[in-house]
């Protein structure tokens, strides 16, 4: 199978949109979705993007999609590229799209002289899993991920939601 990776451009919202949902749907988290189109149009292509996506493609038709942002590493004094979402339709699958869409993320890691390529993962997704390690992705064992949001993010900001 040829997989081409190219950077989205607005045109690509829609679909965006319909990968996000579909990776909701896999996740098992799709009552967890809460953005819309005009709202992840204003911030992945607005005046001040906050995040890039990549799509992958096969004759022509999107199969796949990584959306990363950058962080910095103060040990490091460099950026790193946080991969936030990566998904292959379920019948694009085992062809390489995946693997060819972190190939695309190293590779902008590199160029853009970040210090590591990060992202996380359910535990019980076994298959992504397995090809993480296969490419060498370690896990961060000692590390817990920690969230603050909803009424506790409005508390601590202090300001009525």
């Amino acid at each position: 199978m040829s997989i081409f990776i190219r950077e989205a451009v607005a045109g690509d919202i829609d679909t965006i949109h319909a990968f996000i949902l579909a990776l909701a749907d896999y996740e098992r988290l799709a009552h967890e979705v809460k953005g819309d189109r005009a709202t992840l149009e204003r911030h992945l292509f607005g005046p001040r993007p906050m995040a890039e996506v990549l799509i992958a493609e096969h004759a022509g038709a999107a199969i796949g999609f990584a959306l990363f942002f950058h962080n910095f590493s103060t040990f490091e004094a460099r950026p790193g590229i946080y991969l936030e979402d990566l998904f292959v339709l379920p019948d694009a699958r085992g062809q390489g799209a995946g693997k060819a869409l972190l190939l695309r993320l190293a590779q902008l890691a590199i160029a853009r002289d970040c210090a590591r390529l990060e992202w996380s993962v359910l535990d019980w997704n076994a298959p992504a899993i397995a090809v993480y390690r296969a490419i060498g992705a370690k896990p961060m064992d000692e590390w817990t991920v920690q969230r603050l949001d909803g009424e506790a993010l409005v508390a601590l900001a202090g300001v009525s939601a």
